[in-house]
């Protein structure tokens, strides 16, 4: 048991390269599973069959597991299965008869194109205390600081990228000449997207003398935005500054991956159509992009309810 999950790793690693995250999601999940298995008398992969597997999910049912973690697990379980017989360590694939409950998609917050435009407008601006720490600081330095922010939630917003796809940019990802972003996204898939002006201006400011110099370190490398320590800034920094421009701005609060929800949300309403979304986004299949038309319906929904005398 424990020689086929190696493999398996070994396998997601190697050959499927898949993330870190997912390596460790599903190695987690396949050692609950292992361990279930071999509490019902499961001593080879040979032996566990989709019985096993199926009350290997009532379990985690029982003990709370989410339907998205349930999907997730069911997921693994199919993932390891099927390698197994390619790797024959077994002669049939039970994994291919497991069913999953399909996770429950809710309607993501998003801003209205006002509520962006103030919260971009708000990036850089700070509260009567941060305003004398500011006057402590390096003027500079702090002036830096802001244009980075501004050109990461220009692209973040004009783009709609993921967080993890923002902070992996490098300096030569932006073609000015086309005013393209090179993206490297889930499985490793690369698409271009466009940006407009606001992004183009707030790119040429980060880059000049001004910004990202003054930030720069030898660890910078050929980051495009880096922290306050000149190494690649982290997903965790972006979303701090992400959700303090939301609470200066006094809009609803929302981090990155809301203004990626908005960014698609106000594609559809100013008349793009989905499949040209669904490439800008980098879903994978149209279904994932299909939610903010969801988004859409119920913003309609509202306004007839608020405005209409018949409603």
């Amino acid at each position: 048991m424990g020689e086929s999950l190696d493999a398996f790793e070994h396998h997601l690693v190697a050959e499927t390269g898949r993330s870190v995250h997912t390596v460790r999601a599903y190695v987690g999940d396949l050692v609950r599973m292992l361990d279930h298995a071999r509490l019902m008398s499961a001593g080879v992969p040979s032996d566990v069959d989709l019985r096993i597997l199926r009350s290997w999910l009532a379990k985690e049912h029982g003990l709370g597991a989410s339907r998205a973690t349930l999907a997730r697990r069911a997921s693994a379980a199919r993932a390891w299965s099927s390698f197994c017989l390619e790797a024959g360590l077994r002669h049939d694939d039970p994994g291919a008869a497991l069913a999953s409950p399909a996770p429950r998609r809710h309607l993501p917050r998003v801003l209205t194109d006002l509520q962006a435009d103030r919260l971009i407008a708000a990036v850089g601006e700070r509260t009567e205390a941060e305003r004398a720490e500011a006057e402590r600081a390096e003027a500079e330095r702090a002036e830096a600081i802001r244009l980075r922010d501004l050109a990461i939630v220009e692209l973040l917003y004009g783009c709609g990228l993921r967080v993890a796809e923002l902070c992996g940019l490098d300096l030569d990802s932006v073609d000015r000449g086309r005013n393209l972003v090179r993206v490297v996204g889930k499985g490793d898939k690369e698409r271009a997207v466009p940006f407009g002006r606001p992004a183009a201006e707030a790119l040429d400011a980060w880059t000049d003398a001004r910004g990202r110099p003054m930030l720069c370190a030898p660890v910078s490398g050929d980051a495009l935005f880096v922290g306050v320590r000149g190494g690649r800034i982290g997903t965790r920094s972006v979303r701090a500054l992400v959700h303090h421009a939301a609470a200066v701005a006094g809009v609803p609060d929302i981090g990155p991956h809301g203004l990626r929800h908005s960014a698609a949300t106000h594609l559809l309403e100013g008349g793009a159509d989905l499949r040209s979304v669904q490439e800008l986004l980098g879903h994978a299949t149209l279904g994932t992009t299909q939610i903010y038309t969801h988004v859409t319906a119920e913003r309609l929904r509202a306004t007839y309810e608020q405005a209409h005398p018949r409603a």
